[in-house]
């Protein structure tokens, strides 16, 4: 008998310390994503986009490039690169592979 009563002492204080938490703003839920109970600050830093790994090798012509994303690395950070004729940062343009 002692051991029930022990028990519902437990469990009604447990209960009380919990709904004490939920009063005072503290989440208890179990199953949100981390995203939704991280602090404002934390929710909006993202983490960088992968950037594709390029080196200037010495191509300098649209037709020796394999994707689109290999040609604007290369207009951006390669010297003596012939694929951007306008000089509008936009490369082989005319190149329909791409």
């Amino acid at each position: 008998m002692r051991k029930m009563l022990l028990l519902i002492i437990i469990v009604v204080a447990a209960l009380q310390y919990f709904q004490a938490e939920d009063r005072r703003g503290v989440s208890v839920q179990k199953d949100s994503p981390p995203e939704a109970t991280a602090p404002a600050q934390y929710q909006q830093i993202s983490s960088p986009k992968p950037v594709p790994r390029f080196s200037c090798d010495g191509r300098q012509y649209c037709s020796q490039m394999t994707s689109r994303a290999e040609a604007e690395f290369f207009v951006r950070h390669c010297p003596n690169v012939k694929m951007d004729g306008d000089r509008d940062g936009i490369p082989c343009e005319n190149d329909t592979r791409f």
